[in-house]
């Protein structure tokens, strides 16, 4: 599969593990919403994979398919804590945010796999003839 996986490709499924553990740390910050002490988690991917694809355009005027390839495997999603607590018991959890972040979420996953789908539709497409 290696070789028909395009960058395109490779690009949605970066998104999609960005996107599932964005919504892993907001499902554990809505299900400690009352424990004493807990900091909100947030997941971040997409300043880091600019950073990668603004470096690989910076080596070149024409960057290759191989090194944007490199530039969107690289980047890791890292799971960050925050240091703020909203409420008297320390607890960082603010349940309105969370909920919005939670259905912001779900679209954004509902717009990447309407994507890959329409992926797999033009493979399909162009091997049938």
């Amino acid at each position: 599969m290696q070789l028909l996986q395009t960058n395109t490709q490779l690009m949605l499924q970066r998104s999609m593990e960005y996107l599932w553990q964005k919504q892993t740390c907001i499902l554990d910050n809505i299900a400690n919403v009352e424990t004493p002490g807990y900091q909100v988690k947030y997941a971040t991917f997409e300043d880091a994979l600019n950073n990668a694809l603004q470096e690989t355009a910076g080596k070149s005027n024409t960057a290759s398919s191989a090194a944007l390839r490199q530039a969107i495997a690289a980047p890791q999603v890292e799971i960050h804590q925050a240091e703020e607590s909203v409420r008297a018991d320390g607890n960082g959890v603010n349940i309105t945010e969370q909920s919005v972040e939670l259905a912001r979420n779900g679209y954004q996953q509902q717009y990447v796999f309407n994507s890959i789908s329409n992926e797999f539709t033009l493979l399909r497409t162009a091997i049938r003839g």
